[in-house]
């Protein structure tokens, strides 16, 4: 019969990031703030980043040299 972890075990982990939270309870808002400037993006800015990557000039493969 396979044992069975203890019911009141907490992980090494758990504890460091429950006691983190205790430190700084301000940390998930600060993260939620961080996802929203790089990844949570509306549709409205999705759409007038598409508008501008079409609209880029390929740059050359050596920027250094020019090209006669």
């Amino acid at each position: 019969m396979p044992m069975l972890p203890a019911r009141h075990y907490v992980s090494e982990h758990t504890q460091f990031v429950r006691e983190l939270l205790r430190e700084k309870p301000d940390l998930t808002r600060k993260q939620r703030e961080g996802r929203a400037i790089f990844w949570d993006k509306t549709p409205r800015e999705l759409a007038e980043r598409a508008r501008m990557d079409e609209r880029r000039v390929p740059q050359p493969a050596y920027v250094y040299y020019e090209v006669d």
